[in-house]
């Protein structure tokens, strides 16, 4: 099997808000993100880059409502900033990713301004609009993701309009083929500026039902997604949600990243769903749709060996032939790896996502293992915490990337106070400065994973094969490509364990572990792990 560069890559989400700021405003931008390029391809050592939105926005959702697709905002720099970035991480051999946001625009962008303007305006069917309720009110029941109803009354034109997230957020009509052609030469725009791929935001959201019909009452004891959505989770969603004919737009969508080739651009979709079915839906017949669907599955997992180990194999036996898997532990939207994990699981489950099969993303500052910000009440931005009644405030985990143990971080030339958010507590002290020459921090564990895995076949693109006979509290899978094949040991224990290497294996050398330097040590028929420990060992190619 010919592997493209998607499945050997490992990407590396950046936040640009938080990641590096040259101008002293306090808020990211794409310069500081190319003068920490050598950081990303040198140092650390990941494949691709996914950029969170940078386009010009009101920035109600931070970029996550968009004002006009095709442009910067001025905050992050100009579209010549933009190329210059595509073409110094090129040549870095870094490929980009960047964010496309098809459900919904800001109602600051053209098209819904001309759209509202009046009910007979050409761009009216560019967005969901609907007549009240017989009885008055909204036409339906549909929910916003963030809280309360998802229409909005517009009283000059007399309709209401649909917003599955903030009311400054109205949804597109992806019905009208006249959209369709707008945003898919959206995607042409950016590919013929060098971009390499699209993480596609809210995927399944795009289509909704035609007849816009009530979503029926829940059961009230299961989520919509791998966490609490408040009043979201009172519906069963039927209907605001993947209808069938999404899947025609995706198809139609992979026909256009077709067009290009050398190298293959792909697409990367926001898939959340928890049942296999829905979820490998989105890969489409014969690969047609995504490339690469998020899988989110290790979100919603008891952190032990069994919770974890029958999730991948689930996946595993659930993948259409000749699908890539993907794996991830943090992003954006959720609260940091290390505050959910707690700190002393995250070696192993930096050594987790790295060797499983399939193509991981990296959360900027997982690496360096920060915990979950605690921004005060008068610094919060985040405005689903209103809509969720304050149960998750995504500020946390958004807040600046800590370079050095500066007062701002090495973030910014800006003073703490005029950050966009602070530093969180602990974090300069697990700043990259602090830990790039620690042998023993995470961030030169994260290192030495990477190294290890691009110099490793059987870890890049190489099987995967699980092993049922060692401790509960331990995940053991194999790796294999070609001759070449290597036994990942996952100590989820809060004990020291001991296990016989399977049967015909002995005196085999260890390749990388997550406590101290084990490299070269020899193990000789038992391996033995230290708490909360992971171990790759090679295995002879005879056996």
């Amino acid at each position: 099997m010919t592997h493209p560069w998607w499945h050997r890559a490992v990407i590396y989400q950046i936040y640009p808000r938080s990641f590096k700021d040259t101008t002293g405003n306090g808020v990211g931008d794409l310069a500081g993100i190319i003068e920490k390029l050598d950081y990303l391809s040198d140092t650390l050592g990941v494949d691709a880059l996914w950029l969170s939105p940078f386009y010009p926005s009101p920035m109600k959702d931070f970029g996550y409502d968009v004002a006009d697709y095709r442009g910067v905002d001025p905050l992050f720099g100009d579209l010549d900033t933009f190329d210059r970035f595509v073409s110094e991480a090129h040549a870095r051999d870094l490929k980009v990713i960047v964010d496309f946001v098809p459900n919904h625009s800001s109602d600051q962008h053209p098209w819904f301004q001309k759209s509202r303007s009046s009910s007979d305006n050409p761009k009216r069917d560019w967005y969901v609009w609907a007549d009240p309720a017989p009885g008055g009110g909204p036409p339906n029941n549909w929910l916003s993701i963030f809280g309360g109803s998802a229409w909005e009354w517009d009283e000059a034109t007399g309709q209401y309009y649909l917003h599955t997230f903030l009311k400054e957020q109205p949804d597109l009509n992806w019905r009208n083929s006249d959209v369709r052609e707008a945003m898919f030469d959206v995607l042409r725009f950016w590919i013929d500026r060098g971009v390499d791929g699209f993480r596609v935001d809210v995927a399944q959201y795009v289509m909704k039902d035609p007849e816009l019909r009530d979503n029926p009452e829940g059961s009230g004891d299961s989520l919509f997604a791998h966490k609490s959505m408040g009043p979201y989770d009172d519906q069963l969603h039927l209907y605001d949600t993947n209808h069938p004919d999404v899947h025609e737009v995706y198809r139609e969508m992979r026909s256009v990243l077709d067009e290009y080739d050398d190298p293959e651009r792909i697409a990367v979709g926001e898939i959340h769903f928890f049942d296999w079915p829905r979820w490998t839906a989105y890969f489409g017949d014969d690969g047609d749709e995504f490339h690469l669907p998020f899988n989110f599955h290790l979100l919603a997992v008891d952190w032990t060996a069994p919770a974890v180990e029958r999730a991948v194999n689930s996946l595993e036996a659930a993948l259409p032939e000749g699908a890539w898997p993907s794996y991830v532990l943090g992003n954006h939207d959720e609260i940091r790896m290390a505050t959910r994990l707690s700190g002393e699981n995250m070696p192993l489950a930096a050594m987790l996502l790295l060797s499983l099969r399939g193509t991981p993303t990296l959360y900027y500052g997982d690496e360096l293992g920060l915990p979950e910000a605690d921004v005060p009440p008068d610094r919060r931005l985040d405005l689903q915490e209103e809509g969720l009644d304050k149960q998750q405030n995504r500020d946390g985990c958004r807040t600046p990337m800590p370079w050095t143990d500066a007062p701002a971080a090495g973030f910014s030339d800006a003073d703490p106070e005029d950050l966009w958010l602070p530093i969180g507590k602990g974090h300069r002290a697990r700043s990259v400065e602090r830990q790039v020459d620690d042998p023993n921090s995470l961030l030169s564990l994260y290192r030495r994973l990477l190294e290890l895995r691009s110099n490793t076949p059987a870890l890049e693109v190489g099987n995967y094969i699980p092993i049922t006979t060692g401790p509960e509290d331990v995940f053991l899978f194999q790796r294999q490509h070609e001759e070449q094949r290597v036994l990942v040991t996952l100590n989820f224990s809060d004990d020291p364990q001991r296990f016989r290497l399977p049967s015909g294996v002995r005196d085999v050398p260890v390749l990388l572990s997550t406590e101290g330097d084990r490299r070269g040590e020899q193990v000789d028929l038992y391996l033995d792990l230290a708490p909360h420990e992971g171990v790759i060992v090679e295995y002879p190619s005879t056996v």
